[in-house]
């Protein structure tokens, strides 16, 4: 363990700590959020969470089994052996294994002492040095997480999203009683989080149990106010800042400069949302680009983390509308501003979404929305103004505001203008961070743990 993980850069000043997904960029950008804060912030990543980039340098407890070799141990801890260890450990094992057969081989030339019949060494032989089995640092990420609350006491305990983050957070507290944790920020991730799992008769009791549990609830559109207070919480539990994007919202100014042109001068399609969950279709999409083909071509359309069942109904599309296809995998959320900027329409129907990152982010770089009129995403924006709306479940109504995104040079023209003047008010990141900084002291002050130098 490096002391240096330990020892807080801003001694007497809040701990803040996050619970989530470390390989997730929307974790990454909310936190980024604090650079430059007083605060001293780390992350524990909830299992299945993966690893943060090596540039990232929040320290960061890690749960998967999985351990990335040459980790800084500095920002690093694991719940399970690294690989520096594990050789280390081996190597001990092969330094001492000469040790043990040469006491082997004595044994079988000595002709009095007792040997028991096991092998093992007579009474006063030399003992060989005992090389522990590498355990895990607890028996599992919950009980990991315990330890860390009770001895690094954070003031504020962020979970970044309800499922798995506040779910795996709650069995913590429950198992730990009423031992002192700090405020629980409860924030969630768009419309998935409760638009569908309320009506579920096993997870709504536990919702609301989370809703009585925690101080604070974050959420990125108002129609969740709704479902909060349906569910048990209370009005003053949603935040002052609400609604606030789940990223932090984007750096406007630096994704106006990478404009690639006019926006009815590009002759890309960004499709986001390109796979089947229960919150978004993808078929209607494809049925909705087949149809609208004739109108809408010559394009190129890149689709972002396709499934291979979506991609065999892509390969049943037409020879020419397939080459038009780049279809990504895992793709880096830079590359995805990249592509944005030289995109002319950004389409994302969705039978469920909060306000999406992704509305935010087209917005900022010109690419025109083609989206589902949803509660969430209807308060935000207006047809013809800003978006084109059309219902994930409706390939006509997809392909006709494919045709006329395409086509009506005036309205992607005129829409960027009022997209790019909207997301400066609603979601600019340069106005968001002393919101949200402000937030954090403001709930630390009213702590139950104490700073540095208080008696607890």
């Amino acid at each position: 363990m490096s002391s240096s993980f330990e020892v807080d850069p801003h001694p007497g000043r809040p701990r803040v700590l996050f619970v989530g997904s470390a390989h997730s960029s929307h974790t990454h950008a909310w936190i980024d959020l604090l650079n430059g804060a007083d605060f001293n912030v780390r992350l524990f990543t909830v299992p299945d969470g993966g690893c943060p980039p090596a540039d990232w340098l929040v320290p960061t407890y890690l749960t998967g089994p999985s351990v990335p070799a040459e980790l800084d141990a500095s920002l690093r801890q694991t719940l399970f052996p690294t690989p520096e260890e594990n050789r280390r450990a081996l190597l001990r094992r092969a330094l001492v294994h000469p040790l043990r057969a040469a006491h082997a081989l004595a044994s079988k030339t000595r002709t009095v002492g007792p040997r028991a019949s096991t092998g093992t060494l007579a009474a006063g032989e030399p003992q060989a040095p005992h090389i522990p089995n590498l355990r895990p640092r607890a028996e599992s990420a919950e009980e990991w997480l315990a330890s860390v609350l009770r001895s690094w006491r954070p003031h504020i305990v962020h979970t970044l999203g309800l499922d798995p983050s506040g779910y795996f957070y709650l069995r913590v507290i429950k198992q730990m009683g009423r031992t002192r944790r700090g405020a629980w920020v409860l924030q969630l991730r768009g419309g998935s989080d409760l638009a569908l799992a309320r009506f579920d008769p096993e997870k709504s009791p536990v919702i609301a149990e989370a809703f009585r549990e925690c101080d604070q609830v974050l959420t990125d559109n108002r129609q969740n106010f709704t479902y909060v207070c349906e569910l048990g919480g209370r009005p003053d539990q949603l935040a002052p800042i609400n609604p606030v994007p789940g990223t932090g919202g984007v750096d406007v100014e630096a994704l106006r400069r990478s404009w690639r042109g006019s926006t009815s001068s590009r002759r890309m399609i960004l499709w986001p949302k390109s796979y089947e969950c229960p919150w978004s279709k993808a078929l209607p999409v494809l049925e909705a680009i087949r149809t609208a083909w004739p109108a809408i071509q010559p394009c190129e359309i890149a689709a972002l983390t396709m499934p291979p069942e979506v991609e065999m109904w892509l390969r049943s599309l037409p020879q020419e509308i397939q080459r038009a296809f780049q279809v990504f995998q895992g793709i880096p959320r830079p590359r995805v501003l990249e592509l944005l900027a030289g995109s002319r329409v950004m389409l994302a129907p969705s039978l469920v979404d909060g306000v999406p990152n992704s509305l935010y982010e087209a917005m900022a770089l010109g690419a025109f929305p083609v989206v589902s009129p949803l509660e969430t995403i209807a308060d935000v924006v207006r047809d013809e103004a800003n978006v084109l709306f059309a219902r994930n479940l409706y390939p006509d109504e997809i392909a006709s505001a494919l045709v006329r995104a395409m086509n009506d040079d005036a309205l992607v023209e005129r829409a960027a203008e009022n997209n790019l003047a909207l997301v400066a008010t609603i979601a600019n990141r340069a106005l968001i961070a002393p919101q949200v900084i402000r937030f954090y002291a403001a709930l630390a002050e009213g702590s139950n743990q104490p700073h540095e130098g208080q008696a607890p």
